[in-house]
């Protein structure tokens, strides 16, 4: 789990909310993209784990970043330039409107450059 101030600093720098249990620290990014599902509301979020540090202050961290079908490749691109790997993209749900996709990207470095590059590639979305 990430020092509190750490914790907050990340979710600061990616426009998000902390969410720590006993094992890591989870930030959340609420997306408003008025999804339905089978007609139904649906809130979206982008939603990033982040591990304990190491002894050179670095962490694992893994996204899973909800995007519009047509941001797809966009946004994919957008995270490869900030020298992040994109781990998988897939759907959730069926009957969903508008059509989400998931991208998932992972890295091992410091929380706060990880947190920065992916609020770099963030701006390539739909607000």
């Amino acid at each position: 789990m990430l020092p509190i101030k750490l914790a907050n600093e990340f979710a600061k720098i990616v426009g998000g909310k902390v969410i720590a249990n006993s094992k890591s620290t989870e930030v959340t990014v609420e997306r408003e993209l008025n999804a339905t599902i089978l007609g139904r509301s649906y809130d979206t979020e982008h939603e990033i784990a982040i591990g304990s540090l190491d002894r050179h202050g670095r962490a694992l961290e893994t996204g899973e970043f909800t995007v519009l079908q047509t941001e797809v490749n966009r946004f994919i691109s957008a995270l490869r330039r900030q020298g992040l790997r994109v781990t998988a993209v897939h759907n959730h749900w069926l009957f969903e409107k508008p059509r989400l996709m998931y991208v998932h990207t992972e890295a091992v470095e410091r929380p706060l450059v990880f947190a920065r590059k992916v609020a770099r590639a963030f701006t390539v979305l739909n607000k």
